[in-house]
């Protein structure tokens, strides 16, 4: 393996998006600092810190609204851009069409970068929306053709993800930004069990992503995020942990290299081996990432 191959990082979770294309409804007040495009171009000026002696070397782009067309820009864009892997897009997991849905994405331009779809749960009010008949009948649709699942949820919509990884054993899951701890809030103990139990079913992964966010956007420090740290590490093991920036998202609260120096500050102490599997392993093996 070489250097570069060795000491690459992967950032498995960011995004995109054009505002003179599409509006971005979620960016409502509050969200001013991103309220502008950013594109690919930005995140590489932007990335230039390190972790563990490692540079930005490949990424996965999440989609961020629901929208079709959207995915299918995400996918060309990947097909246009090495830095991009693996594309997370939409479809709609209540379509009894989604097989055709999916087969469409795979044959359209980049197709091929499609490596897992997600919905935006956390918005969702029903708190059995996963257990739906017709969106398990999509998630069925999904594994078959191969692909993961991406969950997005708040804290206290854990109970869905638990429920669903034991409705569907062989689906390949990852849980995004750990399920959103409330760490501003300081009281993780609900959090805390739900991620345990969420965690005792092999084919869930989970990202260390979108926490700085979750903490206070103006004071939060490492010590802030250590204690979800702790539990992510006891709860899943490095092995099924994977890096990601939420970047531009993460601009609220610091940015990416601030989050990179954080996330190297909480590796101290774990072996090469861990650190390899946080950083690129787990989301090369997850998404299925080509070689750097």
């Amino acid at each position: 393996m070489s250097d570069t191959v060795r000491l690459g990082l992967v950032d498995a979770h960011h995004h995109v998006w054009n505002l003179d294309r599409r509006r971005q409804p979620w960016l409502d007040p509050g969200h001013e600092p991103i309220h502008r495009s950013f594109d690919t171009g930005s995140l590489r000026t932007t990335a230039t810190g390190t972790i563990a002696g490692r540079s930005l070397e490949r990424t996965v782009v999440v989609q961020c609204v629901t929208s079709l067309p959207e995915t299918r820009e995400l996918l060309a864009l990947a097909d246009a851009d090495p830095l991009i892997g693996a594309v997370v897009g939409w479809v709609d997991l209540t379509c009894l069409d989604i097989k055709d849905m999916l087969d469409g994405l795979r044959a359209s331009p980049g197709g091929t970068h499609l490596r897992a779809v997600r919905h935006i749960v956390q918005a969702e009010p029903d708190p059995y929306w996963l257990q739906r008949p017709v969106v398990e009948y999509g998630l069925r649709a999904v594994r078959d053709h191969g692909l993961g699942y991406d969950v997005l949820i708040r804290s206290h919509q854990l109970p869905q993800a638990i429920r669903l990884a034991e409705s569907i054993h062989d689906l390949p899951i990852v849980l995004d930004h750990a399920g959103k701890p409330p760490i501003a809030g300081g009281d993780l103990t609900d959090w805390e069990r739900q991620i345990r139990l969420l965690a005792r079913h092999p084919q869930v992964r989970c990202k260390m992503s979108g926490l700085v966010t979750e903490a206070d956007h103006e004071k939060w420090t490492t010590t802030d995020i250590r204690p979800v740290w702790d539990v992510l590490l006891s709860a899943f093991g490095p092995y099924r942990l994977m890096f990601g920036s939420d970047w531009p998202v993460c601009v609220l609260a610091g940015g990416w290299n601030r989050w990179a120096a954080t996330v190297e500050e909480l590796l101290i102490g774990c072996s090469a081996s861990e650190t390899q599997a946080i950083l690129v392993g787990t989301a090369t093996d997850f998404y299925r990432l080509p070689p750097g």
